[in-house]
């Protein structure tokens, strides 16, 4: 039983974070933060920014629990915001991101047409952590969305899939694993290194032209891994190592995406690198 309990640890971690952050999404519901601040259909992008910031949650998040740290930090700097949730599965409430991948990223396009029509902007910029910084690209690759996008920045992305530090390499061994998990979560199975649906969204290149891209990785990551299997090539393409930007950083995963002002900061230069500042230790601050 001691490899199941070492497949088990990692998804049961993701679950734990996302169960505790179920109290303060509940909080900022009632006070109406998603309703005010982002996700405001009145807001009208300025010429400072003049894409609204669509994000995109990972595994297991939804449109609030995600982005209360980087949402209300891209809205304090004059940013339309929006955020949605997609991969849902029935019966399944909070926890999204489960469904098949080429299906949620078809509800990714829906949205952004509501934020076009909405702002009047001709473009939007994408943000998303984990599998939200992936997923976008089957969006921009095979529905269109390239036209529609001007940059996407992934957060610890899972562009090439993960193998859970070698564990999805052991699910071979548990007859009938590999097809329950397909059967019963598809978002997930869609994640894993060598996927059918990866191997069809990285045929040909990472990239698509006309699009900016941003990856920023952590090297702690315990969950998308290889961390270097995050990286995109292609031109238009900035990679970053978060500890290059602060050494003292620690951050893994879940904090890179969900509490990290330095990320942060990384990730306002990528949707403004005209005027970008350097990215510090002291970004932690800004």
């Amino acid at each position: 039983m001691l490899p199941w309990k070492r497949v088990l640890r990692p998804l049961a971690a993701l679950l734990l974070t996302a169960a505790v952050a179920v109290v303060p999404a509940a909080t900022a519901r009632a006070s109406g933060a998603s309703g005010s601040g982002w996700n405001d259909y009145t807001c009208k992008p300025s010429a400072a920014h003049p894409r609204p910031v669509v994000l995109v949650h990972g595994t297991l998040g939804n449109s609030v629990d995600n982005w209360l740290g980087l949402a209300p930090y891209l809205e304090s700097r004059g940013y339309c915001v929006y955020s949605l949730d997609y991969g849902q599965l029935p019966g399944v409430p909070l926890f999204h991101g489960l469904g098949p991948i080429d299906k949620s990223a078809g509800q990714l396009a829906v949205f952004v047409d509501k934020v076009l029509a909405a702002t009047g902007a001709a473009q939007a910029d994408l943000v998303g952590h984990s599998q939200g910084g992936m997923m976008p690209r089957y969006y921009l690759k095979f529905l269109g969305g390239a036209a529609k996008v001007n940059a996407l920045v992934g957060i610890a992305p899972d562009n090439h899939g993960t193998d859970l530090d070698g564990l999805t390499r052991l699910l071979p061994y548990f007859p009938g694993a590999e097809d329950l998990l397909k059967a019963t979560t598809p978002g997930l199975a869609d994640q894993i290194t060598g996927s059918a649906f990866l191997t069809a969204l990285n045929a040909g290149g990472d990239t698509v032209p006309g699009v900016r891209y941003a990856v920023i990785a952590t090297r702690y990551d315990e969950v998308v891994t290889p961390w270097r299997t995050q990286y995109l090539s292609g031109s238009g393409v900035r990679n970053v190592l978060l500890q290059d930007l602060c050494p003292l950083d620690l951050s893994e995963h879940l904090a890179i995406g969900l509490s990290d002002r330095i990320a942060f900061h990384e990730v306002a230069n990528a949707l403004d690198p005209a005027h970008a500042t350097a990215t510090t230790c002291a970004s932690a601050l800004s």
